[in-house]
């Protein structure tokens, strides 16, 4: 007769939402599902506090505090929970020590939505590159888009290119050559003094 590990009896049983979190339960969720946001977290913490040196220590006071709270109860939204525990700590730093202007503390009250979605400036900043490209992609000629699409948005190869529209290597080199050197020409508004007009 083998003995069943103690970990194995804890994660097996079903758990009532009263019951404190064992240690291997909280050790494992930390592992699972918290380590993997540290470079996000990182991120953000550099972004919103001052001072870089701080970082590491504010990160783990983050880890820390969501560990108690998980003893508790794990939290439904891990994500979530983790950020606003830092913006919360961050909150109560500033008003600790109190050298922040008010506008800090204003700014982190936004990071409410910004938290998993991208800073609305590279949102506008990104679709208007899409645009732009996309306008330059439907001046191409037709084969010149049609190989460039393949080669460089669909990652196809300059073989499997070739094979799928019938036409040689070079054929199919020479016609993204040609709709690379076009759309530096119309995006950028500057032909390449090498070409031949």
């Amino acid at each position: 007769m083998t003995d069943t590990p103690e970990i194995s009896r804890e994660d097996s049983a079903p758990r009532r939402s009263d019951m404190p979190m064992t240690a291997s339960e909280v050790r494992a969720w930390f592992v699972r599902e918290v380590l993997p946001l540290e470079t996000l977290l990182t991120s953000f913490l550099q972004h919103n506090w001052r001072n870089n040196d701080d970082v590491a220590d504010l990160r783990q006071d983050v880890y820390e505090r969501v560990c108690e709270a998980a003893y508790r109860q794990i939290p439904d939204n891990t994500k979530q929970f983790v950020f606003r525990t830092a913006r919360n700590l961050i909150i109560n730093r500033v008003r600790r020590e109190n050298v922040v202007p008010i506008e800090a503390v204003a700014d982190l009250d936004a990071l409410d939505v910004a938290i998993d979605a991208p800073e609305p400036d590279r949102t506008v900043i990104a679709r208007d590159e899409l645009r732009r490209l996309q306008l330059a992609l439907d001046r191409l000629p037709p084969r010149a888009r049609e190989v460039f699409v393949l080669g460089r948005i669909e990652g196809l190869t300059g073989q499997e290119i070739a094979d799928r529209i019938g036409v040689t290597k070079a054929t199919v080199s020479f016609h993204l050559d040609k709709a690379i050197r076009l759309l530096v020409d119309i995006i950028y508004g500057q032909p390449d003094p090498r070409r031949k007009p």
